[in-house]
């Protein structure tokens, strides 16, 4: 399996990118992280339009698409798990995950993901969502593994 995260914005050193690198060694699975800056002066509808472009341009094409939204589904861990191991059983070897800017995502990237995901009602730290993703990967990991990491 390969996993394509694709994220607005460059990580800088600190505690979130030391939890990120422990994640990614923990990982069986291939991880590609492509981290996306837009160097335009933009605000709002302007700025999640260009972020577009970037996120389109760094999607692995033709594979699925699940994307960091907060109006998407929260899913357990067991269900985010299920998910990757469908995309398994149907040959699917690679799939993307997009986080979008501070202003979240345009309507355009939202129509063409295959699967919304919320974090919650609460609003995160852009940062601290990347660690949640790689943390949940490699929950999911575990959970299809049959390893106790995970306990409900």
């Amino acid at each position: 399996m390969k996993i394509n995260l694709v994220v607005m914005g460059q990580l800088k050193d600190g505690p979130e990118h030391d939890l990120i690198q422990k994640y990614v060694k923990r990982l069986h699975w291939k991880l590609a992280i492509k981290q996306l800056v837009c160097k335009k002066n933009m605000t709002g509808a302007e700025l999640k339009a260009a972020e577009a472009e970037l996120i389109r341009g760094a999607l692995i094409s033709g594979a699925p698409l699940l994307a960091l939204d907060e109006r998407g589904q929260n899913l357990t861990s067991d269900q985010f798990a299920t998910t990757i191991q469908k995309f398994q059983l149907r040959g699917t070897s690679e799939f993307n995950i997009c986080i979008g800017g501070a202003e979240g995502l345009h309507q355009n990237i939202r129509d063409q993901a295959d699967l919304l995901i919320s974090f919650g009602a609460l609003t995160w730290p852009h940062m601290l969502v990347r660690v949640m993703v790689l943390e949940q990967l490699y929950r999911a990991q575990q959970i299809l593994a049959g390893h106790p990491y995970h306990k409900v």
